[in-house]
């Protein structure tokens, strides 16, 4: 495919938007004061207008310190900061977001700009700036983890502290507020946030300009009256239950938007050196889950170029090369995630390849349906054709100080169940269950709501009961600090199929493994298992190789069980766990836990705490 051919659907002469012909600009670098941590630095919430492609008018943002994205922090490994994130948007300031709800339709009304003739929703449009930030991957107690409900309004500073006692790795910040998140941090508070090491240093990996944050975000845009896109940012979601039996309200879906910026521009082009670069990737969409594959002119893969050297949770062990073949046909990077990228561009001086999402533009949980074709542009690479020093050479081994953890570890046990969205109680929304085993179930009549019965891969009939199912239900997890846990989640949303990637706050994990469930025992009507959910052992899930570091971000894919492992150390306090789609979190798929001392766990009166040492599911160690 040619340059020209490349814009495709968005072609000038269609008054669409045309791809790459923004330059990528980088967020500013910000370095805390490296000496008394007393002094704080502060980062302000502000408003902002950003023009987003050259041929649209500004579009009012809210950004930190007015950038969108916010400003790049690093800091060194154990350097302790303090940050004032002070919010300076002025009460009675414009909400810069247009929230509207439109009928399900094919194709996916999420792929088309402009409401639709739909009336912006007028409760969002009240929204007063009411923000409150998390630092999303941080080990730091938990009154400075942004708990959503401890916002703050115009003048006032959420005041919190970061130890940064963590090997190299790439955090992000953004926006927490309760019940809002989706529309805050839409608005563009959201940025990255880096820590160094002498590990990460003595790699010699690509640096300076050679090293660059990507921060991903899909966006939609309303029109004009004569279908002009006008700038505006829109939260265009789908109605799929307008008038839901039990709560009245419309049900719609998750966020997606057919516009991809990166680093809050669309579709931009970056010129780079024939040489290896580092790119530090952010998925900072409520909901798109991006399949990401780097193309050459004629839009086919390009072997050999890309190696994945990290994950959420710092260095992967070994580089991971990505071929875009069977075993890993394309980056899969779900909302939070992250990627460390290395692009070798010394054999493609003087050409244009090109990052480009394959993955499907409607939002999930909306099945598959002629027409849903998105607009794949993300990025182009402008290789230079001039020859460069470039001294880098990819090491084998990145990590030495990374552990594997095992079964043979001393470890508690979790299961939550992420419910289907119709399911009985649920309010047209998917849900998480807490769940403990019943270990007298003779006694329990079946079938019965928030009772699920499973197979698991030992064989074994297990029962188990619902403890909660909202966030304002009482305290489920009390964890003492310090400690091991297995968190298993099943995800019985199967039919139409939901990928919920979730985030357990403090914590980092290693993903164990995924198991195949029959989830067709699940009925949502009565609200739990009709016949048992049952282990397949005739169709392993394999783990790709990208996904065997330390994370915090995993996605639970339909009909499967995910067990995650993570050591709970370094900070006490309240935080929560959530389902990362944006809009999931926003309905209730949001949990609090609570991380102790273990001599005070001692004297702990045992109400509302339990399942935290019990055996599930067959993944006892």
């Amino acid at each position: 495919m040619s340059a020209g051919g490349s814009r495709g659907r968005a072609g000038a002469g269609s008054g669409e938007l045309v791809p790459y012909v923004a330059p990528l600009t980088v967020p500013p670098l910000l370095r805390p004061e490296t000496g008394d941590v007393r002094t704080e630095t502060e980062i302000a919430l502000r408003p902002t207008w950003q023009r987003l492609h050259p041929q649209l008018p500004p579009t009012l943002m809210w950004g930190y310190d007015g950038c969108v994205p916010g400003p790049t922090i690093e800091v060194r490994r154990g350097q302790r900061v303090r940050i004032a994130w002070t919010n300076r948007i002025p009460k009675g300031s414009e909400y810069p977001v247009t929230a509207v709800e439109v009928p399900i339709g094919a194709p996916s009304p999420s792929t088309r700009p402009g409401r639709d003739g739909v009336a912006p929703i007028a409760d969002v449009a009240a929204l007063p700036a009411w923000s409150v930030t998390h630092l999303h991957g941080a080990q730091t107690g938990g009154g400075n983890d942004g708990w959503a409900d401890n916002a703050v309004g115009f003048g006032d500073a959420q005041l919190a502290e970061y130890p940064n006692d963590h090997q190299a790795v790439q955090w992000w910040y953004h926006d927490h507020a309760m019940n809002i998140t989706r529309w805050n941090v839409h608005t563009g508070l959201y940025g990255t946030y880096l820590i160094r090491d002498d590990e990460e240093d003595a790699l010699q990996l690509p640096c300076g300009e050679r090293e660059i944050p990507l921060l991903l975000a899909d966006r939609n845009l309303d029109t004009d009256a004569d279908g002009a896109l006008n700038g505006r940012l829109l939260h265009k979601t789908v109605v799929v239950d307008p008038a839901n039996a039990e709560t009245g309200k419309p049900v719609s879906l998750p966020f997606t938007g057919p516009y991809t910026t990166v680093n809050g521009r669309i579709w931009p082009y970056a010129s780079v050196d024939a040489a290896w670069h580092r790119f530090r990737l952010v998925n900072a969409s409520n909901a798109r889950i991006f399949d990401l594959v780097l193309v050459d002119e004629d839009d086919q893969p390009v072997p050999g170029a890309l190696h994945q050297i990290g994950s959420d949770g710092g260095l992967l062990p070994r580089p991971v090369p990505v071929d875009f073949d069977e075993a890993l046909p394309a980056l899969t990077v779900a909302p939070a995630e992250r990627m460390d990228l290395l692009i070798d561009f010394g054999a493609l001086a003087g050409r244009r390849v090109r990052l480009v999402n394959k993955g499907p533009n409607q939002a999930p949980g909306v099945p598959d349906v002629p027409g849903n074709v998105p607009y794949p542009h993300v990025l182009e690479f402008r290789v230079g054709e001039d020859c460069v020093s470039d001294s880098f050479t990819l090491p084998e081994v990145l990590s030495g100080s990374f552990r594997k953890l095992t079964h043979d570890i001393e470890h508690g046990h979790r299961l939550i169940v992420l419910t289907p969205p119709a399911t009985k109680g649920g309010g047209g929304h998917p849900e998480m269950w807490e769940m403990v085993e019943v270990e007298d179930a003779a006694g329990v009549q079946l079938p019965a709501d928030g009772v699920i019965q499973l197979v698991n891969d030992k064989n074994e009939l297990k029962t188990y009961r619902r403890t909660s199912r909202t966030f304002n239900d009482g305290l489920g997890f009390t964890i003492a600090e310090g400690s091991h846990e297995q968190w298993s989640f099943l995800n019985l949303a199967v039919n139409p199929p939901v990928v919920h990637p979730m985030h357990i706050h403090l914590a980092d994990f290693q993903i164990l493994g995924r198991d195949t469930y029959d989830a067709s025992g699940f009925d949502v009507t009565v609200g739990g298992t009709v016949a048992p959910v049952t282990h397949d052992p005739d169709t392993p899930v394999p783990l790709p190789p990208n996904e065997q570091g330390h994370k915090d971000v995993f996605r639970a894919l339909p009909g499967q069980m995910l067990r995650v492992m993570g050591k709970f150390d370094g900070a006490y306090g309240r935080f929560m766990y959530h389902c990362h789609l944006l809009e999931h979190e926003d309905m209730g798929m949001m949990r609090p836990f609570v991380v102790m001392p273990k001599e005070a766990l001692k004297f702990d009166h045992g109400a509302g705490h339990g399942g935290g040492h019990g055996e599930h599911g067959g993944h006892a160690a």
